[in-house]
């Protein structure tokens, strides 16, 4: 890494991410190297990294490349690999539309939790096929202090335990994990959202993110919280014949989130490109060691 790399600030509504356009997959992008990127004080800063590369360039993604010509290579804030992230798919999109590979419409993108459908609407808003839902049986508990609550298992290519609790202030200060049993039922860690209603079909989530701490948001989960909150609700598409649509506030803005009777997921929300530069790879080989 001899020439400076270009990078970019990205948010889907308020879910933030460095973005690294790398389409030959050339940059090395070790885990440390992605938590001193996100370092909100030494770094860029970001809940975590999109990497940009072509998926006939990238060995997980070269099964997909027919389908879809770009790969998100996700990285959590802490440099560890994610399956999937709904914003950081929007923001993905938005980057490729700011850098002029595709237009409005329709397209595809290839992530380690599959081929993704995306559509770019004349609004500015971004859908995201989310696929569907699965529901892993069993009873799973989330703890906060000495409280406890029940909690769905929804997974969503990543796993989510959703809680619904009576004031979002139950989730505490998110800094650390929330507790979780049987631990079987996360072997590799979870996502937690705490929600609370809003009115018919509306609800709000404050969510820590696995590998990121509390975050300003998180499609995976807000997908998740719907899908829970319709089970809860009665109003399963898969039984009732009739799409779901749920309005899920997250602290960082609003998202949409649809379940139709196939149970293919749509979200969808905002997606924002807020700056561009470069950095030396010399400061990052310098603070990573």
């Amino acid at each position: 890494m001899s020439t400076r790399i270009a990078f970019l600030k990205g948010h889907g509504t308020e879910n933030d991410f460095v973005i690294v356009p790398d389409p030959d997959n050339a940059v090395e992008l070790t885990p440390a190297a992605v938590a001193a990127l996100c370092d909100r004080r030494a770094g860029l800063g970001g809940d975590g990294v999109l990497h940009v590369v072509r998926s006939a360039a990238h060995p997980e993604a070269r099964a997909m490349a027919a389908q879809a010509e770009w790969f998100m290579d996700y990285r959590n804030g802490d440099g560890s690999v994610a399956e999937m992230c709904g914003n950081g798919v929007r923001v993905f999109a938005r980057y490729l539309q700011h850098a002029g590979h595709v237009s409005e419409g329709d397209l595809a993108i290839a992530t380690r939790g599959g081929v993704k459908t995306v559509h770019i609407a004349k609004d500015g808003d971004i859908t995201v096929g989310m696929g569907r839902a699965r529901l892993p049986e069993g009873e799973v508990t989330v703890r906060v202090g000495e409280r406890s609550w029940p909690a769905r298992n929804v997974n969503m290519g990543n796993p989510h335990a959703v809680a619904f609790v009576d004031d979002l202030a139950d989730a505490g200060d998110l800094l650390s994990p929330p507790p979780f049993s049987p631990a079987s039922a996360y072997p590799e860690g979870v996502n937690v959202e705490f929600v609370v209603d809003r009115g018919p079909r509306h609800v709000a989530m404050r969510v820590h993110e696995r590998g990121s701490g509390e975050t300003r948001s998180c499609g995976t989960g807000a997908c998740a919280v719907a899908v829970a909150a319709a089970r809860r609700d009665g109003a399963d598409p898969a039984v009732t014949g009739t799409p779901a649509t749920y309005t899920v506030d997250v602290p960082g803005g609003r998202l949409v989130i649809t379940e139709r009777p196939d149970g293919e997921i749509e979200m969808t929300g905002p997606a924002v490109i807020v700056a561009e530069g470069e950095f030396d790879p010399a400061w990052l080989e310098s603070v990573v060691g």
